[in-house]
């Protein structure tokens, strides 16, 4: 259920293959177990076109968009894990933040439940 989507420099793709981006993002997100295996997805968004502060400066931002019902410590400790990952993959990159949001139970609706 969980949706990580990464927001990024297009270098970013360089540096690292997105495949090896999304695993470790992947595993980082795993490891808290707050998450049924195999239910975390994982997106990367490369852009070409930014600005960051009038820069070009690298960045990667993560959006993460999970079920209602994890308490606080819960999603720092999920956010801290995400951002030391990518932190110890592109420790020269200056601006890397996540964010967590989070789905109402009831307003939620996939497929299989229509």
């Amino acid at each position: 259920m969980p949706h990580f989507i990464l927001d990024c420099s297009e270098h970013i793709i360089q540096l690292k293959s997105p495949e090896e981006i999304i695993k470790a993002v992947y595993d980082a997100a795993e490891s808290t177990s707050l998450f049924a295996k195999g239910d975390i997805k994982v997106r990367i968004n490369p852009f070409k076109y930014y600005t960051i502060g009038n820069t070009k400066d690298d960045f990667i931002h993560v959006f993460g968009n999970i079920m209602e019902g994890r308490n606080e410590s819960q999603k720092a400790d999920l956010s801290k894990k995400i951002v030391s990952t990518l932190k110890s993959m592109f420790p020269d990159v200056p601006i890397l933040s996540i964010n967590i949001r989070e789905f109402e139970k009831s307003s939620y609706i996939k497929k299989s439940m229509v």
